[in-house]
């Protein structure tokens, strides 16, 4: 077409531009050209507007179409989370660094503090414009430039991202919705070399296909994007995908910080699926069960769907028993879903059973031992504790915790070993013979229960003997201020071995303290 020009501009119109002077048949046959060309394609049922760029004949007809256009478009989302990928980047005499680009999701305003990704350096809007007019406050969808202070233009690349602070990460992997161009020449192979484009970004990477082995032209497929550098992006960015060759295809970013995932497994596909379409509930819940257990500020995000929205999805699933929420309901709140969950469960039982079964004569478990089994943070411990308490799944025991069905059993050789053993404790009383000490658990089992107490490995007095011996140095020691080691051992006419290891006992359990050679209350 040599004085009629095809061109796709703004979003659903078609412009023919006329150079030149043409008859009426000539304009029809361009503008049924232009509909086969873009027949089964975004722009199929685009109004096509014939202008000429001599007369200016038709403008006022593409303005009116552009208005009857913007009139039906709804205006972008506000989540609160603005996000401006640069593409321009320089200085203005008198103003400073200067970086353009379209802002999706949110807000920008003057005085605002900003940080830029992947750097994470922090800076302040210094002053917005748009469309060379000078605001206050920029709106989602808006083309705005940014003046920002205390930043250097050599600090600044293309494809960076200005944000507000702490809600964004960067990433290296992300899951998918791929769809591969029809015109490709040959299928898209697994692990295929690629560069990927978002925003104003541009960086290599691999395709890893999870759903088939080649992904054939006009075919749609998951796949993970593995880069090699990092990225801010959001659930729902488009991107395409490019080769030496061409373009490869594009899509939606379905999961921004995805974890390797094994190739053709149904439970990640379903949760892939789960997540492109799902309703917000669906999408929450799919997002958990990928990154469980996590805290509420860190899943939120990651729906990138307005707050509101996501706190009613996740009261929804919390009250459907979709979700458990243990602690407050505040950013630390920690989330499973009821699967992740029920997984912990099991392993809490399975655990548990395994140390009973090791150790039958132990009243459970050591509480920090069973929270490093299960891999909890400390801060969220004593709320996932109390609701496995409060289901029935354990019981705590003193510092222990254990299975509500346990219970410490002798044998008739263990229980015949023990008679002997606290016989002999009482017939020695305040001397007691260290070579006929039980095993160390039968030991531990006598001493938790308060039936002897173990001052050192090898002395071990009954619980009577203890507490008249203890009775005793207190009454001495508010007499006479003091007492030493001799003085104990005179006083139960003990040896020194007896009355050192009590001594030093009660040091430790705070009841003295040594001074020189004596002991004196504390």
């Amino acid at each position: 077409m040599a004085i009629l020009d095809l061109l796709n501009v703004s979003r659903g119109v078609v412009v023919i531009t006329k150079r030149d002077l043409v008859d009426e048949e000539l304009e029809e046959l361009a503008v049924l050209d232009a509909q086969q060309l873009t027949e089964g394609t975004a722009l199929k049922d685009a109004p096509v507007v014939v202008v000429s760029a001599v007369t200016g004949e038709g403008l006022s007809d593409l303005l009116s179409t552009i208005d009857t256009l913007l009139d039906s478009t709804s205006l972008r989302r506000n989540i609160g989370k603005p996000r401006l990928s640069i593409d321009r980047v320089f200085t203005m005499r008198g103003f400073g660094t200067v970086v353009t680009g379209t802002l999706i999701d949110g807000m920008l305003s003057l005085g605002q503090e900003v940080e830029i990704l992947p750097t994470g350096q922090r800076t302040y809007i210094r002053g917005l414009e748009t469309h060379r007019r000078k605001i206050d406050a920029a709106l989602p969808g808006s083309r705005v430039a940014v003046n920002l202070t205390g930043i250097s233009t050599d600090q600044l690349e293309r494809g960076f991202v200005i944000t507000t602070p702490g809600w964004l990460r960067t990433t290296r992997i992300v899951d998918v919705k791929l769809r591969a161009v029809t015109s490709l020449a040959q299928p898209v192979a697994h692990n295929a070399t690629v560069t990927f484009h978002t925003g104003a970004s541009e960086t290599a990477g691999k395709v890893r296909l999870l759903d088939r082995e080649r992904l054939r032209p006009g075919e749609s497929g998951w796949a993970q994007v593995i880069l090699d550098r990092r990225v801010a992006v959001a659930k729902g960015d488009l991107f395409v995908l490019r080769s030496l060759k061409g373009t490869v295809g594009g899509g939606e970013i379905v999961d921004p910080y995805a974890k390797r995932h094994p190739r053709f497994h149904s439970e990640v596909i379903e949760s892939l699926q789960a997540r492109e379409k799902g309703s917000p509930e669906d999408i929450l819940a799919a997002i958990l069960e990928s990154k469980e257990s996590a805290e509420l500020e860190r899943i939120l995000p990651l729906c990138n769907i307005p707050q509101e929205e996501a706190q009613s999805a996740l009261d929804t699933l919390v009250m459907e028993g979709r979700v458990v929420m243990l602690g407050s309901r505040g950013s630390q709140a920690l989330l499973f879903s009821a699967k992740g969950w029920g997984r912990l469960v099991g392993e809490t039982q399975m655990i548990l059973k395994d140390c009973h079964r090791k150790f039958p004569l132990r009243a459970g478990m050591p509480r920090e031992e069973f929270r490093s089994r299960l891999g909890i943070p400390s801060e969220h411990f004593a709320s996932i504790l109390q609701r496995l308490i409060n289901e029935g799944i354990l019981t705590e025991e003193g510092t222990a915790v254990r299975l509500p069905s346990h219970e410490v059993r002798l044998s008739a050789k263990q229980q015949a070993e023990v008679d002997t053993f606290l016989k002999a404790l009482s017939q020695a009383h305040y001397s007691p013979p260290s070579g006929i000490l039980p095993e160390p658990e039968i030991l531990q089992m006598l001493a938790r229960d308060r039936r002897v107490v173990k001052v050192s490995d090898d002395v071990v007095f009954s619980t009577m003997a203890y507490d008249e011996m203890v009775g005793h140095i207190i009454e001495h020691m508010k007499s006479n201020r003091a007492i030493t080691v001799g003085e104990v051992r005179d006083m139960f006419h003990s040896s020194r071995r007896h009355a050192l290891a009590l001594m030093e006992y009660l040091d430790g359990q705070k009841i003295t303290r040594r001074v020189g050679d004596e002991r004196v209350l504390r």
